[in-house]
């Protein structure tokens, strides 16, 4: 249960068992004046921690509220490789919107006065040329996921204005890093057992983030007295092609990277008798995101390169092999 030990700033993270959820958890830790309250299902976790319940369903949320001083919500349902959902948009709203809503009104009844919402850049959409910046209207996204998330933002920014709560939302991209897992765990399998990858003409542009940049963005809006309000885009910095992430995850592995000269035009005509072409045009088509709000805001800089944050996610790799 949660410890009054002190007067620390509680910070409660959702999703504490999770990939971001850890590495927040362990960031807050060695942060003076802050004491992490890890958000779980169940009872047994070590450590300051609240039991929420399944997300899924009706959370145990306490009456008199959340007895924390901030959250960062890092709880979701995301993406499906195997939809088991009778309902999925259903399935989706009752974690990634419901759930959201209801912690955030609990938090502001404890007292809270910050709430760090863990979007993703799918409300802004699923890719363009040109860089996705987080001021720019968007339209309702048409996917699941994206559309829950949406959602929770706009009720949300509705909440902040009833109750004055402190409402900042972060939309990363595709986050990697010591315990990731999906598509980029299955890519740096493929290219550490030299499987022949068909990205050599391929020419996009990709914004990716890193577990150590994203954990520091979130604990600096987290504080920054000029992020509440605001929606903030997240990245490494170092936007990179499908050839250049395998070239770098080669060079992270100690490998020679195998890529074949297959024309882009040709993977998207495979793609689409397939029956695979939205997995085949995130690989082949652009996403990049404008930081220059979280740098001017914040006076934030990511701290690591892509390359170091590669070579973090093989050593963790490695040791699970």
């Amino acid at each position: 249960m949660l410890g009054q030990e002190d007067a620390a700033m509680k910070v409660l993270v959702t999703g504490a068992t999770g990939m971001v959820g850890r590495a927040l958890m362990a960031a807050l830790t060695d942060r003076p004046g802050m004491t992490p309250v890890a958000g779980v299902r169940a009872p047994g976790y070590a450590g300051p921690h609240l039991v929420l319940g399944d997300l899924s369903r009706q959370l145990i949320l306490p009456d008199a509220g959340l007895p924390v001083d901030a959250v960062i919500h890092t709880a979701a349902r995301v993406h499906q490789m195997t939809e088991t959902a009778a309902d999925p948009l259903a399935a989706y709203h009752a974690v990634n919107t419901r759930a959201t809503l209801d912690l955030a009104r609990a938090a502001v009844r404890g007292g809270a006065k910050r709430f760090v919402f863990v979007s993703t850049i799918k409300v802004n959409g699923d890719g363009r040329e040109t860089p996705y910046r987080p001021d720019e209207p968007v339209m309702p996204p048409r996917d699941p996921y994206g559309a829950s998330k949406y959602a929770a933002e706009q009720g949300l920014w509705a909440l902040a204005a009833e109750t004055g709560l402190e409402v900042v939302v972060v939309r990363p991209p595709l986050v990697y890093g010591p315990g990731v897992g999906a598509n980029f765990a299955r890519l740096l399998r493929a290219v550490d057992r030299g499987v022949p990858l068909p990205f050599g003409l391929v020419n996009n542009r990709r914004s990716l983030v890193g577990l150590q940049t994203l954990t520091d963005a979130l604990l600096t809006v987290l504080t920054h007295s000029a992020a509440a309000g605001k929606t903030y885009l997240v990245s490494d910095g170092e936007d990179v092609s499908s050839a250049g992430l395998v070239r770098a995850m080669a060079q992270a592995l100690g490998r020679a990277p195998r890529l074949l000269p297959v024309p882009p035009s040709l993977m998207r005509l495979a793609a689409r008798l397939l029956g695979k072409e939205a997995q085949v045009n995130r690989l082949l088509g652009s996403l990049t995101v404008d930081l220059s709000a979280l740098r001017q805001d914040c006076d934030w800089s990511p701290p690591a390169t892509v390359a170091a944050q590669l070579a973090a996610t093989v050593r963790w790799y490695r040791d699970q092999a």
